[in-house]
Order: C-alpha cells, then structure tokens, then sequence
C-alpha cells in the first residue's frame, strides 16, 4: 500500500474557522500544557478539528511564532465519511467532490486551507508482475539526472538534463542576494528551487516507470548512501553533491513502480561506473568518457554504467512492499543500441 497526497479545490467559504485556527494556534504555542480542546472551547471551532490544531502547534517544541497565512484545518480519519468518491468532513459540514484519477475509499487525514484540500489516502497496490528484465538507472549529480539502460533492446534513456542548470543559476542568484542582504527573498528563491527541481524528479520519475510498464520490465537502482560526507570531494563539487535531490528521485521511482506492480530492486553501487559493460574488467574512467583497457571498449560512463546496473547480480534489497521476484529470462546487451533523449514535457503523476 502507499500514501498518496492529492489536491482538490473545496469552493468553501472557510475565512472564520481559519481565523479560529490562527487563535487556537497561537494558545497551543504558549500553553504546551494544556493541549485539550476544553481549554479553546469559547473559540468556537468543533473539537475535533482545534484539537489536531492544538496537537500539531502545541507539541512542536521549535514553534515559536505562526505565519495565519500557513495555518490549516486538520481533520483525521474518525471526521471524515467517503462514500462513491464524495468525502464529507462531518464537523465542518463540508462535502468534497473527488474528480482525480483514484478511487478514494477511505481518507487518513485531510488539511484544509481558504481554497484547496490536501487529502491523504491509501492506494492498493496493483499485483507484482512478473518481468522479463531489468532496466538500469544511473542516478547522477551532474548531466542528467537519471541515465536509464535496457540490456534486452539496447535502447538508452536520458532524463533530467536541465536540473544541475537550474542549480546553478539559483546559486548565483542567491550568491547576488547574500551580498545585498536581502534574506526574505533568499529564502524565497530556494523553495523556488526546490519545487522546481520536485516536479522535474516527478516528471523523471514517471517516464522510467511507464518505459519500464511498456516493456514488461523491473527497475535496478544503486543503494547510495553517505555521499555527501567523502571530505575527498573539492569545494564546488561538494555543493553539489548537497544538491543532489537522488534520494527523493529514488522515492518517487520506487513508489510509482509499486503502485504499478513493478519490482525494484537495490544493488551495490561499487564501481558500476569504472567496470567495462562488455567484458566485466576494470578501466578507465575520465569525467564522462569510460575507456576499457581490455577489450578497448568505449562509451559514455553514465550509459556504461547504466548498463552494468542492470545486469548487476549483487542484490542488496528489494523495496519494501516491493518484493524481488527474478526475471523469465537475463538477456545478454546487444552491440547495436539506440539513444533517444527524452524531454520532461510531461505533467507529473500526481
């Protein structure tokens, strides 16, 4: 099963029990111990919104102050009826529409702001296939962000080219705004990034998935763990690798395959980089350039060591709750391959 998170515009009138929330709020900041709806009562909203209210502000020891435009109502699973995709929050006696592509039949929680609703519900996965092969995805720092390679067809995938440029620009964007010491807008422009940089990983992310459900085949990844702390890395480098978002493209991947029932499955990532995909020896890697000192082989080292990823044996993991059921058959990289580069034009999934 997985928790998904969909917005859907309410068309409610919600001002002044927001406005009651920005007041519970600020009572559960300066009254942590007294965490009880009893105590916010005169305020007028139902209790079993202002106690979330109070729960979610009051227990947050960091909070100090609130922003009333962030404020949401909270409402949990025991507030709220589905029946036929139509949600009912039963103490605000509001009833919400369910236009998206899921069958919602029972929410976990939703937050409710002066336009939309961020329901939480669970998906039911779809049964595990069982694939013929694995594809490979080389998660990257710089060029693409993911190199995807079919060992079957040959076929190779490049995605994500313009993440490290957006980066990049924003870098000296913030550099410019540092010296100006204008802090509000620096802030602004690094959740500017990182939504920029999230729906680029969404976009990715599905592609590899709807490519891997096309040809009937699983997903390979590298289990990357503690890169950033290489203190070997020099000093522009090691801002990028602090920007390397790999971990919530792998998360994105691995639950949209199993929403699909794809299997993934994580392998050792130790030189799939420097390791000859034709002959299994050990070159020479420079920059993006991959050189075999046995068999002279020569190729791009993200395409190189996509492929690698895929005929990889040395398992790690499997997902959870996405099992590592082996494939029909391990078919053997042909010579002749094609390259497609594929653009993110594409809305995201959700």
């Amino acid at each position: 099963m997985v928790n998904l998170v969909i917005k859907i515009k309410h068309n409610a009138n919600l001002t002044e029990a927001l406005n009651k929330a920005v007041i519970i709020a600020n009572f559960g900041i300066h009254n942590r111990n007294k965490l009880s709806s009893a105590n916010v009562k005169k305020v007028g909203l139902p209790s079993a919104i202002s106690n979330q209210i109070l729960r979610k502000y009051g227990r947050n020891k960091k909070c100090k102050h609130i922003n009333p435009k962030h404020i949401k109502l909270v409402a949990t699973s025991q507030s709220i009826k589905t029946v036929d995709n139509v949600i009912t929050i039963v103490p605000l006696k509001l009833t919400i529409i369910n236009q998206s592509k899921y069958n919602i039949s029972k929410v976990n929680q939703i937050e409710l702001d002066h336009t939309y609703s961020y329901v939480c519900f669970t998906v039911e996965d779809k049964p595990q296939q069982t694939v013929q092969n694995y594809i490979g995805v080389d998660l990257n720092a710089t060029s693409h962000c993911a190199v995807l390679a079919n060992p079957k067809t040959g076929k190779i995938l490049k995605l994500g080219k313009q993440a490290p440029h957006i980066h990049k620009k924003y870098k000296v964007l913030r550099s410019h705004l540092q010296k100006k010491k204008l802090f509000k807008k620096l802030k602004q422009t690094k959740g500017k990034e990182s939504r920029i940089v999230r729906d680029i990983n969404h976009k990715i992310s599905k592609k590899i998935v709807d490519y891997c459900i096309k040809n009937n085949s699983g997903i390979k990844l590298e289990k990357l763990t503690n890169i950033s702390k290489n203190k070997k890395n020099n000093k522009a480098f090691r801002y990028t690798l602090n920007s390397w978002s790999y971990y919530q493209l792998g998360q994105m991947i691995c639950y949209k395959a199993q929403l699909q029932g794809i299997p993934v499955q994580y392998i050792n990532p130790f030189n799939t980089s420097k390791t000859c995909s034709k002959c299994g020896n050990i070159g020479n890697r420079k920059g993006k350039l991959f050189k075999c000192c046995n068999c002279k082989h020569t190729d791009h080292a993200d395409v190189n060591a996509g492929f690698n990823i895929a005929t990889s044996v040395k398992i790690i993991c499997a997902k959870k709750g996405i099992g590592a059921n082996g494939c029909t058959d391990k078919p053997k990289r042909q010579s002749c391959r094609k390259t497609l580069s594929v653009g993110t034009s594409e809305p995201p999934m959700l």
